[in-house]
């Protein structure tokens, strides 16, 4: 159970630094000047599908071991984090 609870983890920082890399080094049509009839000018002239995803992996690898070592060797957990809300109950 441990190992889906990791994976879930995994899954939801690697998610998110998708779209956070998605953007970096992107070169518009607009930016070629070579905009294809049909669509925007913002959309990517080449798609670098494989440098996204491995990119990704890696960043989302170093962000999950940081999480990883900070739990289980520094004792954080999400009551570690001081509460912001006042409690009304």
């Amino acid at each position: 159970m441990w190992f889906l609870s990791a994976f879930a983890v995994y899954f939801i920082i690697w998610w998110i630094t998708l779209f956070a890399i998605l953007p970096i080094g992107l070169r518009t049509q607009a930016d070629e000047e070579e905009v294809v009839l049909g669509t925007v000018e913002s959309a990517p002239a080449k798609f670098r599908g494989g440098r996204v995803l491995l990119l990704t992996t890696l960043v989302s690898a170093v962000i999950y071991g940081a999480w990883l070592f900070a739990s289980i060797q520094l004792g954080f957990s999400l009551s570690s984090i001081p509460r912001i809300v006042p409690d009304f109950g």
